[in-house]
């Protein structure tokens, strides 16, 4: 690879010094490089990275932050099909693989051809308003659907391919990738899957029954998440939220339907540890903290 293009999180790099120590190393190796001005479309179809502004010849996209930067960046630039390779300036990082002590030692490789990618299942996930389109977005770890404001629980009705699966009161659902398997739905108790597969994460948060648990379903469902009445017969007010940032309000009798969506992530590998030995790495790292 010999064109690169860095997307920095600056409130981690905010002297952009680490930045453009890697824009100089790559240029001395003879690359070309070209770094994310600090712009942001507010309310604009990306987030933090203008996809229009990659040139197009590039190789590789260097993300530097943490696995939320690297989230951000994967959303903005779907459809690109340029890999990602994340630089790790945050605590526990799954996505961004590279530690800044090894940054040079990683560069080296990507140049050389060392690597490997992996492609990342996505979701997309469309909100319907009585009968019309409200909102729709892409994510690579989840689509949370939580009750708003004060606390009470919400009641959701579950659909898989238009079938009835269930209803529960609960204070949201997450709907999952295998890569989100290790973040939000690891914390409310659902099962960890490895990255490389391809399916659904089904998983409640706080449901107030005794027999809600995870399902697991394959990338060629649907699944349809509804807004239920209180039981008061009042309207519930709730949102739909993509990868913890795009936020769209939904409301009793408002439906979300979740696919896998037609693009992927990808995702730039250099070590060749298998997934259970980078579980085993992570889980010690937060038990020592």
């Amino acid at each position: 690879m010999k064109s690169f293009y860095i997307i920095t999180n600056r409130s981690k790099d905010t002297d952009l010094r680490l930045t453009g120590e890697i824009a100089s190393f790559l240029e001395k190796n003879g690359c070309r490089c070209r770094i994310c001005p600090e712009t942001r479309e507010a309310g604009g179809r990306w987030h933090y990275t203008d996809p229009s502004a990659v040139p197009e010849d590039t190789e590789c996209v260097l993300v530097l932050g943490g696995d939320g930067t690297l989230l951000q960046a994967a959303r903005d630039l779907v459809g690109r099909n340029i890999p990602l390779l994340g630089i790790n300036m945050g605590t526990l990082g799954f996505l961004a693989e590279v530690e800044q002590s090894s940054i040079h030692s990683s560069l080296e490789k990507v140049i050389c051809g060392e690597y490997a990618v992996e492609e990342r299942m996505m979701l997309k996930g469309t909100v319907w308003h009585e009968n019309r389109i409200s909102g729709a977005d892409v994510a690579l770890n989840d689509i949370t659907i939580a009750r708003e404001g004060h606390l009470r629980v919400v009641r959701f009705k579950n659909f898989v391919n238009d079938e009835f699966l269930n209803a529960y009161s609960a204070d949201g659902i997450i709907i999952a990738t295998p890569t989100g398997s290790t973040g939000y739905n690891l914390s409310a108790g659902g099962p960890l899957v490895s990255p490389q597969a391809s399916m659904f994460i089904m998983t409640p948060v706080a449901p107030h029954t005794m027999n809600s648990r995870s399902f697991v379903f394959p990338p060629e469902d649907v699944i349809t998440v509804e807004i239920g009445q209180s039981r008061r017969y009042e309207n519930e007010k709730a949102f739909a939220c993509f990868d913890g940032d795009t936020v769209f309000p939904m409301a009793t009798g408002d439906r979300i339907e979740i696919r896998r969506a037609e693009t992927a992530t990808k995702i730039i590998k250099l070590k060749s540890l298998s997934f259970v030995e980078v579980l085993r790495q992570k889980m010690s790292a937060t038990q020592e903290v």
